[in-house]
This record gives C-alpha cells, sequence and structure tokens, in this order.
C-alpha cells in the first residue's frame, strides 16, 4: 500500500504551502482558495505577510478560466477570511 501524504488541515479541508504560495481546500473537489504572499513585514524577530492575494479557483476549467473572484487584503489571517468565506458560498451555491 502506497503512503498516502498528510497535509494540515482546517475545518477537515487541506492546507497545503509551497513558498509563498498557500492552497486551502481538497483539490479533487470543483473550488480551492489560493493565496499569494506578495509582502511581509517584520513584527520583532519574525516575518509576518503584510499583503496577501486571495483567489477562488474553480478546478474544472482552462488555467486562464479558473479565477473566479479575487481579491487583496492585508495579512494572511483577513485574507483567509475572505478565502474561506468564497469557498463555504461556493459549495453552498452548487447545492441550491
Amino acid at each position: 500500500m502506497a503512503d498516502e501524504k498528510k497535509y494540515f488541515e482546517y475545518k477537515g479541508k487541506p492546507f497545503i504551502r509551497r513558498g509563498d504560495v498557500l492552497f486551502y481546500g481538497d483539490p479533487k473537489e470543483k473550488y480551492i482558495v489560493k493565496f499569494t504572499i506578495n509582502s511581509y513585514t517584520k513584527v520583532g524577530e519574525k516575518e509576518v505577510a503584510d499583503s496577501v492575494k486571495v483567489q477562488l479557483l474553480q478546478n474544472t476549467l482552462g488555467e486562464k478560466d479558473r479565477v473566479i473572484k479575487q481579491a487583496e487584503r492585508d495579512g494572511l489571517f483577513r485574507a483567509f477570511d475572505v478565502g474561506e468565506y468564497w469557498l463555504n458560498e461556493a459549495f453552498e451555491a452548487m447545492k441550491a
């Protein structure tokens, strides 16, 4: 049996980071959220994301048609708040 790679999960959905790009959501589902950290600011000894682009992506379309919604937010927390809302909203619209 092949080992299945485990990722950090939040509210039952994978949260994957590759450098300054983070993905939230199951890549097998129709929608995922992509976060791109544009810049950092130093807070004490640590660097914290201060400008983040958030995008709701549709997995079933071609590359240039994938972005459904897009915004920029100050900080990862605010970006994640918007991204999670969009993801839940997209799945609720599918149920209707």
